[in-house]
């Protein structure tokens, strides 16, 4: 497990299990944060290792349009490589920026509470 703290306040976890990994956020997804959140999930999905990425975004209350720009190249780039990506604990307030951009329908939801969105290649 890998534990990595931004000073913009967004901590990133990554955990894996065999050929699937799950990526926890906690903390504001931004400008100043994505650019970290981009490479760590590009850098995985090219590794070639993983059939499966998890993006738990359960601790983000709070995610502007540069989160929302790395989280669909993320899709674009597990959609080459073969990778199933999902989201899972999108708040309300995550849920609602995605729906009004209209972006949420890029992202089957996967579970009967709807907390979980999943894009499966």
């Amino acid at each position: 497990m890998k534990d990595t703290k931004m000073p913009t306040e967004l901590s990133i976890k990554v955990s894996h299990y065999n050929d699937a990994a799950i990526v926890s956020l906690n903390g504001r997804l931004t400008i100043e944060s994505s650019p970290g959140l981009r490479d760590c999930l590009l850098t995985m999905l090219r590794s070639g290792s993983l059939h499966s990425l998890k993006v738990d975004l359960a601790g983000v209350p709070y995610m502007d349009a540069s989160g929302i720009a790395t989280l669909i190249e993320a899709l674009k780039t597990s959609r080459s490589h073969n990778v199933e990506l999902r989201l899972s604990g999108l708040q309300d307030r995550v849920r609602y920026l995605l729906e009004v951009a209209g972006l949420l329908p890029l992202f089957q939801r996967s579970d009967s509470q709807s907390t979980v969105a999943a894009v499966t290649i």
